[in-house]
């Protein structure tokens, strides 16, 4: 034996290197938003479920969600007042990867819209989720209007930062 070369006994051998198997679940972040304004008739928030979505390469948590408002409610007009926090859901995917455990993660934040602002129904696009109907919901109704017990925490949050009225914006 050579005694430059190197004894196969200090190579890690390749029975002992890590497999290569495919992930059981894929990691998927998304962002939304609940969007509240105020009026004369009290304070609602604009849903149909709360908007959220993928963030795309480059775009920050923030933007994702005014972007998935924007999309899902016809809401441009906007002002950011605070994150609300996260939550993680696993599901199977029935849509893009059919039948694939995903767990996802969902960052959201709250804004404010000015007292005038009108909901939008978005066009029904070719592919992806169609989206029924859009509505101001009173805040009196917004708890027992959510279908998700996990939004519970997020929608709390909100709730609190309403009556403590840090931070809102008062515009018309």
């Amino acid at each position: 034996m050579n005694k430059t070369a190197r004894h196969n006994s200090t190579r890690r051998s390749i029975t002992s290197r890590p497999t290569a198997k495919r992930r059981r679940h894929r990691v998927e972040v998304s962002s939304g938003g609940l969007v509240f304004k105020r009026t004369p008739q009290g304070i609602s928030f604009g849903r149909w479920a709360f908007p959220k979505g993928h963030v795309r390469k480059g775009e920050s948590l923030r933007n994702a969600a005014r972007r998935e408002i924007q999309e899902e409610l016809g809401i441009s007009d906007m002002h950011f007042i605070k994150p609300l926090g996260q939550i993680d859901i696993w599901f199977r995917d029935r849509f893009v990867f059919k039948g694939k455990l995903i767990h996802k993660y969902i960052h959201y934040f709250l804004f404010q819209a000015p007292a005038g602002t009108r909901l939008k129904k978005p066009t029904v696009k070719e592919a992806g989720e169609r989206i029924q109907g859009v509505a101001w919901v009173p805040v009196e109704k917004i708890l027992t209007r959510s279908s998700y017990s996990d939004m519970q925490p997020i929608i709390k949050r909100a709730l609190a930062s309403l009556k403590t009225g840090k931070r809102m914006v008062r515009k018309g």
